[in-house]
C-alpha cells in the first residue's frame, strides 16, 4: 500500500484509527497539484486558501464542506471556442483540504482568476479559557451528591474459631 502504512503497521497502535486514517489521506493527495494553490496564515485565527482557477466562472466552481474536508470542484463547461493554442488549463479539478476539528469556513470569493476561501480557527466556548473568582466557593450549588450527612463504612467481620487440643 502508502508508505505510511509500511511505517506505521495499523496492528501495531490501538485507537488512532483517526490519525492513521488522516495521514494516509495525505499520502494519497501528496501529488495532487492542480490547480496551484497558496494557504495564508493572515492572523492568530484566520487563514486563506487561494486556488489559480483562471478561466473558470463562479457557476462552474463549487465548495463544501462534509465531516472535516473541505472540496473544491470545478467543472469547465465548453463554449464551443475553437483554440489554435490552449496554454490556459481548463480541466475539471477535485481539490480538497482536511481541516483541523475547530476550523470553520467563513466565506469565498473569485477575483482576478483566484478563488479565495476564507478559514478561521473558533475555539468552542466550553474549551476557552475562564476566569475563577477568588473568594467564591460553589462547589456545593454544583454538588449534585449531598454531602451533609455523614456515612460510615462498616465491615462484618465474622469470627472464626480454631479448634484445638
Amino acid at each position: 500500500m502508502t508508505g505510511v502504512q509500511s511505517l506505521f503497521p495499523r496492528s501495531s497502535f490501538v485507537g488512532f484509527d483517526h490519525l492513521l486514517n488522516e495521514l494516509d489521506h495525505v499520502a494519497r493527495h501528496a501529488n495532487d497539484h492542480y490547480p496551484p494553490h497558496n494557504i495564508l496564515k493572515i492572523g492568530e485565527t484566520d487563514y486563506l486558501i487561494e486556488l489559480a482557477v483562471a478561466g473558470f466562472s463562479r457557476e462552474e466552481l463549487s465548495i463544501e464542506v462534509k465531516d472535516r474536508t473541505l472540496t473544491i470542484i470545478g467543472e469547465h463547461v465548453s463554449k464551443g471556442r475553437e483554440y489554435i493554442h490552449r496554454g490556459i488549463s481548463t480541466k475539471k479539478f477535485k481539490r480538497t483540504f482536511r481541516l483541523s476539528e475547530h476550523v470553520q469556513v467563513h466565506g469565498a470569493d473569485l477575483k482576478d482568476g483566484v478563488l479565495s476561501v476564507e478559514l478561521k480557527y473558533v475555539v468552542p466556548e466550553a474549551l476557552r479559557p475562564r476566569k475563577i473568582e477568588i473568594g467564591h466557593y460553589e462547589e456545593k450549588a454544583n454538588d449534585t451528591i449531598s454531602t451533609d450527612t455523614k456515612q460510615l463504612l462498616t465491615e462484618t467481620v465474622e469470627s472464626h474459631t480454631i479448634s484445638g487440643s
